[in-house]
């Protein structure tokens, strides 16, 4: 039986305490969650740790972290460091997009060294390995090949997996009767495409979706549903494209949910501000009420190496519409491979966009760390002020810089402080000797 076949059946397992331990939920509004489809739980057979959560409806929004290797920096070595950075500032889940070095190797080292969900996106290993490798092109990649690769990671432990299943030889058709800006920036969207157009056949993902769902029920991988033609640019947002594939994923999701598998949505991407909440809605309509996962949204497409902000904007914004799962991007976004450094601020980014907007859905708790910041601040308690930060160490090398001043306050206001001029002037007046 298989997680969402258990929910459907009302069998509690250890998987379903756990998790509801972890969110702070009753176990039978979880079970309900994910029998309706409404909440994922992204755990593999193959891949044992103790953090197990829940994505969805009524439980706090989760972040992910992507790292991996590319052709110029193939080592293992320092996307662990990079694990170990996203983990420490609190990632919910982690994605490895490697596409250089020995990918198995790659991949298998962080799942040894991963006690959260795992995520991957298989095309990109099937497509380096035929291109680097074999010496072919894309196009030549075999069906055979992408899902024996699937299969390989599944066996691996990957909890979750990106695979474009949405994209199809009508969709492709129609788009290329439709100008777009900047066309297709998705990967594994643009590797499927050439792969159709190298072979004048239908993606294979979506030919042989039954054949993929057997393969992810068999190992519990929960299918993430790749959005290829996720807007790359805010002028190419909501356009028949990206709705076209969003129907697909809608009818898709509902053969995973009847074969037992898990799904997940994934979503925009680049979008103006003002369009991201209808997004958001349309999303659970169209794919009924399944988790949606979005990158960013980023809200403009201007500033290069301050991306992580302009993706929290979007993604605060999305989350409090009802997206449930939020993709951090990095200051590095659109520009190099992340450092260590952007790891760390691209999830404190993310995670700031998760907290505001579980405190806008009004979920149970999500304002009491708030509200102690709030009291250590009126007591000038820097110790408590720091500990309670999303980033302490931040926040105290800040304070620190500060220390010129001597005193209790800060060094901005000094003496000024308004919160000890306020107390002084409600203070009840002294008696007189």
């Amino acid at each position: 039986m298989s997680i969402r076949e258990d929910a459907i059946a009302k069998t509690i397992t250890p998987i379903f305490t756990a998790c509801a331990a972890q969110e702070g939920v009753q176990i039978d509004t979880l079970m309900a969650g994910v029998a309706e489809g409404t909440i994922a739980i992204p755990r593999n057979n193959n891949h044992h740790f103790d953090r197990i959560v829940a994505i969805g409806k009524g439980v706090s929004t989760k972040i992910n972290a992507n790292i991996g290797s590319s052709k110029d920096y193939p080592e293992a070595a320092q996307e662990l460091q990079k694990l170990c950075v996203c983990l420490r500032a609190g990632a919910d889940a982690v994605m490895d997009l490697s596409m250089g070095g020995d990918l198995n190797a790659v991949r298998r080292a962080i799942l040894d060294n991963c006690p959260v969900p795992l995520g991957t996106v298989p095309i990109y290993q099937a497509v380096a390995e035929t291109v680097e490798r074999d010496g072919r092109q894309i196009g030549e990649v075999t069906v055979d090949h992408i899902f024996k690769t699937i299969e390989r990671q599944a066996e691996d432990g990957v909890d979750f997996m990106t695979i474009h299943c949405g994209i199809t030889r009508n969709s492709l058709a129609r788009l290329q009767g439709h100008e777009r800006l900047m066309g297709v920036v998705s990967r594994g969207g643009s590797f499927l495409l050439e792969w159709m157009s190298h072979n004048n056949a239908e993606n294979p993902l979506y030919e042989r979706f039954d054949d993929l769902l057997a393969i992810l029920k068999q190992h519990e991988v929960t299918l993430s549903l790749g959005d290829g033609f996720r807007p790359g640019c805010l002028a190419d947002a909501t356009d028949r494209g990206q709705v076209q594939e969003l129907i697909h994923l809608g009818e898709l999701t509902q053969r995973a949910w009847a074969a037992g598998v898990q799904v997940i949505i994934e979503g925009p991407g680049h979008m103006p501000l003002n369009q991201i909440e209808a997004n958001v809605l349309l999303q659970k309509r169209l794919c009924h009420g399944a988790p949606f996962y979005v990158l960013g949204p980023l809200v403009t497409d201007i500033a290069p190496g301050y991306d992580h902000i302009t993706a929290a904007i979007g993604g605060a914004i999305a989350a409090t519409a009802g997206a449930d799962f939020l993709c951090y991007v990095t200051p590095a976004e659109h520009l190099k491979l992340p450092s260590a450094q952007d790891v760390h601020e691209g999830v404190i980014a993310s995670k700031i966009a998760a907290h505001a907007a579980d405190i806008a859905k009004g979920l149970p708790g999500a304002l009491d760390q708030d509200i102690a910041m709030a009291k250590c601040r009126n007591r000038l308690d820097w110790k408590g002020q720091i500990e309670l930060s999303l980033d302490p160490a931040k926040a105290r090398s800040f304070r620190e810089e500060g220390g010129s001043y001597k005193g209790d306050a800060c060094s901005m206001c000094g003496s000024y402080c308004a919160i000890k001029v306020y107390k002084k002037a409600v203070a009840p007046p002294r008696a007189k000797s």
